[in-house]
């Protein structure tokens, strides 16, 4: 009996996390609407999500923002983890402490700050993305910090300082030692930075220049008033951020687990 309510629990959350979204690609496949209503199968939603310009240069906006986003948030995020974990441990604890802060606080009051910040008392112009950027690299380079650490903090100490004695330059210490080392780190860190990027609203909302809409700034405001075959073109949108993010966990579990087994062997 225990052994059916570990199972029956685990199938409620599971049902709980993805039926929603299961429900929506359903209904993307659909003429339907609204949900609720279920009609022929089409794939109308598709066709308009990869024809209808607005939707293509919102996709292609927000795919490049977050790549951006992300390049800059693992080049800080892992220089800021690599610094703190060389430092004394004092420094290392008060740098830990100050990335936590903005993980922990609001993303409507990082955004709201940066805003004032930047575009109120810098006059920096929104219609340059550097608010943005800048905004969004600062919500997602904690992240890639706290993706960094503990690789540092499995690697031995002792492998920096025998590259150094074996005759490299620190930079070649760095490049060819700590680097591969924290590899996987910065790997799931620039995904980690890439998924907040897209998922962000209130930050982009505070700082995106007028004519431009992310994904998330785009659906809100797409359930005010746009057209219905451009609600229903986001389900499919849903769909295939849906299948792309199960896809890519997939890779990467099966090549985790391909690398396990050649060091196991």
């Amino acid at each position: 009996m225990r052994k059916y309510g570990q199972h029956t629990i685990i199938w409620i959350v599971l049902a709980f996390m993805y039926l929603p979204i299961l429900i929506l690609t359903f209904y993307s496949f659909t003429s339907s609407t609204m949900i609720g209503s279920v009609r022929e199968f089409s794939v109308d939603n598709y066709i308009t999500l990869f024809t209808e310009p607005a939707l293509r240069s919102m996709m292609f906006g927000t795919v490049s923002l977050a790549i951006m986003v992300a390049m800059l948030s693992v080049l800080l995020g892992s220089m800021g983890a690599i610094g703190a974990f060389y430092s004394k441990k004092g420094m290392r604890r008060t740098v830990e402490f100050i990335n936590e802060v903005p993980v922990v606080n609001a993303d409507v009051v990082t955004g709201f700050s940066v805003c004032i910040f930047m575009i109120v008392l810098l006059h920096m112009d929104k219609d340059t993305y550097i608010p943005l950027v800048i905004a969004q690299t600062a919500l997602c380079t904690p992240f890639v910090y706290l993706s960094v650490l503990p690789r540092l903090k499995q690697m031995d100490d002792s492998l920096y300082e025998a590259a150094l004695d074996l005759g490299c330059t620190p930079a070649q210490a760095l490049w060819k030692v700590v680097i591969p080392q924290i590899r996987p780190g910065i790997v799931s860190g620039f995904m980690t930075a890439i998924t907040l990027s897209l998922d962000d609203y209130f930050i982009a909302t505070y700082t995106k220049p007028a004519t431009f809409d992310t994904i998330s700034t785009y659906v809100v405001n797409a359930t005010r008033g746009a057209q219905t075959n451009i609600k229903t073109a986001l389900w499919a949108l849903s769909a295939v951020m849906f299948v792309i993010v199960v896809a890519v966990v997939t890779v990467a579990n099966i090549k985790s687990n391909n690398t396990a087994e050649e060091v196991r062997i």
